[in-house]
């Protein structure tokens, strides 16, 4: 059914579905071939694929996603996490563990995989989480307490509005970046099913980065870090964005391509 329907790895699809309705994991599928599944099993588990051949992601079918070594819920309120995202996080890491409490806000934290995994590998940083979406919101801060990483403060925000002057030491933002305009280019699973909001960033799927870029001058502590991921095309237009601040460079994903933009807020100069 996978197969005939174009979806993707339909073998890998169909093991993972099958761990989700028995509760077990890949060791367990292949050591008892001989398994029969009762009639509540059979059903719940042809639910499942039905669902899946008609293009629903496997995330949203079993309701988790793995990031950083982390067990994240998910669901149609909030953006799969990537892998690619996880050159962000690594990132920031990097940045702040340079520094002695550093104070990190992410921005648009969606499922919170970004703030927690931060929160996971930096127990000295204050971790903020700012979201637009209450149901995102919700996800996130059940995220947390299955994880038991309820330091982070979450915020119920557009961008960095409501936060203080020269606040952060960095900002981390993993923002809807695909324009409106590009929505054909855009994978059929993830224009239909995923969060309109969490994908398309405006008209030219940049409006939102400017917001962001604008806003963090005044949030970020002067030498502050910006750390935004970004799609393929977009590194050239982030260079011109970015323009005026400080050591502007390019973090590549594992096929070299820019991942992840980074600006640091220029350092107050004190007059002779």
């Amino acid at each position: 059914m996978l197969e005939k329907n174009d979806i993707g790895s339909p073998r890998l699809n169909a093991e993972t579905l099958m761990m989700f309705v028995l509760g077990c994991n890949r060791a367990y599928l292949y050591a008892h071939p001989e398994r029969e599944l009762s009639n509540d099993e059979q059903q719940r588990y042809d639910e499942a694929v039905a669902e899946r051949a008609r293009g629903v992601p496997a995330q949203y079918i079993t309701g988790h996603q793995e990031f950083w070594g982390l067990d994240f819920l998910v669901s149609p309120a909030v953006l799969i996490p990537r892998p690619e995202t996880e050159h962000l996080v690594e990132t920031a890491i990097e940045m702040a563990r340079e520094m002695d409490h550093p104070v990190i806000i992410d921005v648009g934290t969606g499922s919170g995989c970004i703030a927690l995994a931060l929160e996971n590998e930096l127990p000295k940083a204050e971790v903020h989480a700012a979201e637009l979406s209450p149901d995102a919101l919700e996800i996130a801060r059940a995220n947390a307490a299955r994880l038991r990483l309820e330091r982070v403060r979450f915020h119920i925000t557009d961008v960095l509005e409501g936060f203080p002057e020269e606040f952060a030491d960095i900002i981390v933002s993993n923002p809807p970046y695909v324009g409106e305009c590009e929505a054909d280019k855009v994978q059929a699973q993830v224009r239909k099913f995923e969060p309109h909001m969490a994908v398309f960033g405006g008209p030219k799927g940049t409006e939102l980065i400017c917001k962001l870029i604008e806003q963090a001058k005044v949030v970020l502590k002067p030498g502050g870090w910006l750390l935004i991921e970004i799609g393929y095309t977009q590194s050239p237009l982030l260079e011109k964005l970015l323009a005026g601040w400080d050591d502007v460079h390019f973090v590549p994903d594992l096929q070299g391509i820019p991942r992840v933009a980074v600006g640091r807020k220029a350092a107050v100069t004190r007059s002779a």
